[in-house]
């Protein structure tokens, strides 16, 4: 992964120093609230319902145990033993105060952490596939180009007083596992018929109080102009998008208005200004960037086929695990594992400080000392080696780790909603436990089969719920708590935006709702389908029907 060299460290060191003397300022009353609001923002730190919370940047999503274990530390000192995987694969801490922030800061930088642009109207964290750099279907590593990325955004003059708040993608897969198509840019590594490596470039997608899939501006931009494309996209960004209304201040609104072909023009008329000037990429320094992601010292193993099928044999309860929560690796005797944050009664995405510290270890032991946050709000161990999976499983399970049921119903991407955040309508936890709890049953869940169930507390969308097979939208009327439900919402390549199934419902009718759909669902399918195939071959009207037919 990349390490920082002497100059990242200063820059990081420096920002903790400047942001200890502005919280200084602002307890001594030196800084008024609305001059300290932009410092503490652009420092990831919010003040939320019931406390601050602090955004810690994880660049695409990647740890190294070391990161965990301070991680671990920082939550037993300065919050309540726990810490939360976020949708964009961030940390976040719940429960610091104020006056310890600084001191949280100091030591995420003795690591090599920070929380430098988790906030604001500034580029934020980049994203890209959790199985970057070992899924087989890979054209590139996206990691490199995230971090070239991320290495040009970070303290960027021109953009760190945007519009809005602006997210990138970066995917290097034949599948899209990155969800590019909601992102303000959504970049696609993709080779040319020469063979040569180029990005083609979505703009203005994205989730919140409009959702919107990007659009195509441009098909192939040669890699060596990527840095300077971001840019001219960017001042396009900055000169038009609207500031007189943060409502429609998003990238998407400025595609909408002008169209993704006008758009794509003014673009273009930028990037003439800056297509071969000082940040055009070279081979030396993309090879400088690279380096950090070199594959670890993989052993020559063979895959391990008898074997598993045998342990699969001996132990249902590993069969049935291996099947949900391992991915097919790029070398031969290595699977990805993914740790399951989704155990029924557990917030998803919530990590306790002794289990921090747990996975710190895994990853030593099983997984060259990293992990990677999914967007899903689950860990991943990139590289176990097969024969070691029965002794992982058997460990995991007594870790809370273990629950099965990646990409079932259960795996529920959730915001804190309205049990933390000050902008929630409605609560997301208590739903996304109810529903946890309603199919807790294994066997059930394996015969309903994929199925992505995404909960937002509000508008803003943090939960996805657009792209959830199922979405689940808390909306407030009149001072109580509705729940939305919509359905045939998709990420990936077929990105799709769920349609509103009808009016909304109260929050103890929402695991009866869900069952409901599930039902139909089970009704009407065909033996290779998923709900979401079924729902695009019968509609939204045979759900609508039953979910609000009045027996129910």
């Amino acid at each position: 992964m990349y390490l920082y060299d002497s100059y990242d460290q200063q820059l990081v060191e420096e920002r903790v120093a400047q942001f200890r003397d502005q919280t200084r300022r602002y307890f001594a009353g030196e800084l008024s609230e609305d001059e300290f609001l932009p410092l503490r923002l652009q420092n990831g730190l919010y003040v939320q319902r019931h406390a601050p919370m602090l955004r810690i940047a994880v660049p695409y999503g990647l740890m190294a145990s070391r990161q965990l274990r301070m991680l671990a530390q920082i939550t037993r000192k300065y919050d309540k033993d726990y810490a939360h995987i976020t949708t964009r694969t961030n940390v976040q801490l719940n429960w610091p105060k104020l006056e310890d922030v600084p001191d949280i800061l100091q030591d995420l930088a003795s690591v090599q952490m920070h929380a430098i642009q988790t906030s604001g109207n500034c580029i934020r964290n980049t994203t890209t596939d959790a199985f970057a750099g070992v899924a087989p279907d890979e054209t590139v590593d996206p990691r490199p180009w995230c971090e070239i990325i991320r290495q040009w955004s970070t303290f960027h003059p021109e953009f760190l007083r945007l519009p809005r708040k602006f997210k990138i993608a970066v995917n290097g897969s034949l599948s899209d596992r990155a969800v590019t198509e909601v992102h303000d840019i959504g970049l696609h590594a993709r080779r040319n018929e020469a063979g040569e490596l180029g990005f083609q470039v979505l703009v203005g997608g994205g989730l919140g109080r409009t959702p919107i899939l990007g659009s195509v501006i441009n098909d192939f931009v040669p890699w060596q102009h990527l840095l300077s494309y971001l840019e001219a996209t960017l001042r396009v960004y900055n000169r038009f998008g609207r500031r007189d209304n943060k409502f429609k201040a998003r990238i998407k609104i400025l595609v909408k208005a002008l169209s993704a072909e006008g758009f794509a023009a003014k673009v273009n008329d930028e990037w003439q200004h800056l297509k071969d000037g000082p940040i055009t990429l070279t081979e030396d320094e993309v090879a400088r960037v690279s380096r950090c992601f070199t594959d670890p010292d993989y052993l020559p193993l063979a895959n391990e086929d008898t074997l598993l099928a045998q342990q699969d044999q001996d132990y249902p309860g590993f069969a049935r695990w291996r099947a949900r929560n391992t991915t097919a690796h790029k070398k031969a005797g290595y699977v990805a594992v993914t740790l399951s944050l989704k155990k029924t009664g557990v917030p998803p995405g919530d990590i306790s400080a002794n289990q921090l510290d747990a996975v710190a270890d895994l990853a030593e032991r099983y997984s060259f000392s990293e992990v990677r946050n999914t967007r899903e709000q689950n860990i991943v161990l990139a590289d176990v080696e097969q024969r070691k999976l029965l002794e992982l499983w058997l460990e995991i399970r007594d870790l809370g780790f273990a629950t099965p049921n990646i990409g079932l119903l259960s795996d529920i991407v959730c915001c804190p909603g309205g049990d933390y955040c000050a902008l929630a309508n409605a609560k997301s936890i208590p739903v996304a436990e109810a529903i946890q709890q309603r199919f807790e049953d294994l066997d059930y869940l394996f015969d309903i089969g994929d199925l992505d169930l995404n909960i937002s507390g509000c508008m803003n969308a943090c939960g996805h719920h657009h792209i959830g097979h199922i979405g689940i939208l808390g909306v407030d009327k009149k001072g109580e708590e509705f729940y939305q439900v919509s359905l045939g919402g998709n990420s990936g390549r077929e990105a799709s935006l769920g349609k509103i199934l009808g009016p909304s419902f109260a929050q103890k009718d929402i695991p009866d709702v869900i069952s409901t759909l599930i039902s139909l669902y089970i009704e009407q399918r065909t033996p290779e389908e998923r709900f979401i195939d079924t729902y695009q071959r019968i509609g939204l009207e045979p759900f609508k029907e039953r979910a609000y037919a009045p027996h129910h």
